[in-house]
């Protein structure tokens, strides 16, 4: 690797982590210091009627709420605070799979050029109609769940002081945590870029970007959501959509993809301790990704010939 490559990468490792971190710290400076709020509990009785419509008990929207407002790992310890039935474990881990984080990622989505309304339709939809499948379908699951291991709970702070440093503390850990990842991220891809592997890359998994009806330089927004998730790989989805050509609609088509299936492994594993099976948790998430995508670029193409149709006829 020559000076040039690793100069360039860490340019723009450095732009990208000040991209994201401008919306990430604020967001996780409200939200931290909201938990102190009554506001959460006053959204958690809002929705909490609406549980037995997908076979959950009122208590389970704490973890939802949670989940959706900061992330996974915030929502899986509200579970492992609940006595709750495997059945709703299972439920829970599905919904937040496809939607957590929303403030973070839907913000993250609005700045590679996607339609927020997308992909609050498509993430809370998904979450919404696979807990009713599922509730509908499995009739088992009655028993309460066994929780492999429980993370110690750290103790609430109180008074404003404490309340504010301690947003203050998860923000800036949540910069550092994303510059850790992204500034060596972008320097591997600028590498990759200078050494003209990616038109290999973009080959080999052309066969994939297209049955989602997507051209092949979207194959490296799709790998690196898929590996890494949707916040960290914002990243390299922000430099793709300016530096590789990426359209808006293979953006949008790629983003409903991964708000349905990104970061498969650790996504997937961290539910192990709920004690609930993580292969069809994942199984889901990967059909309902290909599935969804494909149907939307179908569709999208309908439309887009339609209206050059109508477009040939009235000339």
């Amino acid at each position: 690797m020559n000076k040039s490559t690793f100069k360039n990468g860490l340019a723009s490792g450095l732009k990208t982590t000040w991209t994201l971190g401008k919306i990430i710290f604020p967001i996780t400076f409200i939200v931290t210091v909201l938990k102190y709020t009554p506001i959460l509990d006053w959204i958690v009785k809002i929705i909490a009627p609406m549980m037995k419509l997908i076979g959950l008990s009122g208590e389970a929207a704490i973890p939802l709420v949670v989940g959706n407002f900061l992330n996974l790992y915030a929502g899986i310890g509200a579970i492992l605070s609940l006595d709750l039935t495997v059945k709703e474990v299972f439920i829970l881990a599905v919904m937040l799979s496809f939607s957590h984080n929303i403030l973070v990622e839907t913000s993250v989505a609005v700045k590679v050029g996607v339609k927020m309304w997308v992909i609050l339709l498509v993430r809370f939809g998904l979450a919404i109609v696979s807990a009713f499948v599922i509730n509908l379908v499995w009739k088992g699951g009655g028993e309460i769940a066994q929780y492999g291991f429980v993370s110690k709970q750290t103790e609430a702070v109180e008074g404003i002081i404490p309340i504010i440093l301690e947003g203050l503390q998860k923000a800036s850990f949540g910069i550092l945590q994303l510059a850790l990842i992204v500034i060596p991220l972008m320097i591997i891809i600028q590498m990759v870029r200078d050494l003209k592997w990616m038109e290999l890359f973009s080959k080999k998994m052309a066969p994939v970007t297209r049955l989602l009806g997507m051209k092949e330089n979207t194959s490296p927004t799709l790998v690196t959501g898929l590996v890494i998730g949707l916040a960290y790989g914002a990243g390299v989805m922000i430099q793709a959509v300016k530096e590789d050509g990426v359209s808006k609609k293979d953006a949008t088509l790629a983003f409903i993809f991964l708000v349905a299936c990104h970061a498969v492994v650790e996504d997937t594993l961290i539910f192990l301790p709920l004690g609930i099976p993580i292969l069809p948790l994942f199984l889901i998430r990967l059909v309902t990704a290909f599935v969804l995508t494909m149907v939307v670029a179908y569709v999208w193409k309908r439309v887009e010939m339609a209206k050059r149709e109508e477009i040939t006829y009235e000339a």
